[in-house]
């Protein structure tokens, strides 16, 4: 049976019994920052919510014997290729770095050893990815990132050019939006904004903005709106049907963290 408790919501003394069973914690890590003129500055947080609940009824529905404890988000992440716009919140880098770090110390404090980060925003992955080995480093924790945007979608939920090149507010993040917040989405704003790496593309060159070898770059780089993508493409279906297979993945990623045998590392954190 799956128990899947909110951090926030318990008292210290049932923390700290829960923590003795050896739950999985799980961080929401978000962003707030400009999508364009058809999606809300939380659009980031709004899908790794609806995420995060999908993966939950996944496990109940398995009925998984795992306990889950999940942190209240970290609702602004590390958005510097998004600050040439209005209505952008950011942290630096460092200070992103350390408040995950400071989050994680609570994690490890309580007798924690199993932290999932679950990411929502492109630009906090190196963030994570340098939190993380510090989190390992300084406590022995097992820290998984998980990165939705890097999970495989359904196979024909999207045209592959939508998929390579839409990565700011086009048909994937739209249509997840119009399946969660209908409401929140401006639909007489939807449109299709090429981005420079599907320009490119077309002209046979192989160093973008994502790939192999990327280029650094500014939203305003890529297409003059801050949106790459053709979010007039997008459709609440489709939206619901890249929830609940992102949701999936992550219940698979959950599962395996509770059942990741920390004897297999060598060093720290090894019981």
């Amino acid at each position: 049976m799956t128990e899947i408790e909110h951090w926030s919501a318990l008292t210290g003394p049932e923390l700290a019994s829960i923590a003795a069973r050896d739950p999985v914690a799980l961080l929401p890590v978000a962003a707030v920052e400009q999508h364009g003129p058809h999606l809300p500055l939380n659009t980031d947080g709004v899908i790794g919510d609806g995420i995060v609940t999908a993966a939950g009824q996944c496990l109940r529905d398995r009925g998984e014997a795992l306990e889950l404890l999940i942190l209240p988000a970290m609702t602004v992440g590390a958005s510097l290729e998004h600050t040439g716009f209005a209505g952008t919140v950011s942290l630096t880098a460092e200070q992103a770095i350390a408040q995950i770090h400071a989050i994680g110390t609570g994690v490890a404090a309580a007798g924690i050893r199993r932290l999932v980060l679950f990411n929502s925003h492109g630009g906090n992955k190196a963030v994570l990815d340098l939190a993380a080995l510090r989190l390992r480093a300084d406590f022995g924790l097992l820290v998984v990132k998980a990165n939705y945007f890097r999970f495989a979608p359904p196979a024909d939920a999207l045209p592959a050019e939508e998929l390579a090149h839409g990565l700011h507010g086009g048909a994937l993040e739209t249509s997840m939006m119009l399946h969660l917040a209908p409401a929140a989405v401006r639909r007489d704003a939807l449109a299709d904004h090429e981005s420079l790496g599907a320009l490119r593309a077309r002209t046979g060159a192989t160093l973008g903005p994502e790939g192999d070898a990327g280029f650094a770059w500014m939203a305003e780089d890529l297409n003059p709106a801050g949106v790459t993508g053709n979010a007039a493409a997008a459709d609440a279906e489709t939206g619901a049907r890249l929830v609940e297979a992102f949701g999936v993945r992550l219940a698979e990623i959950i599962v395996e963290t509770a059942c990741f045998d920390l004897r297999e590392f060598g060093g720290r954190g090894a019981r």
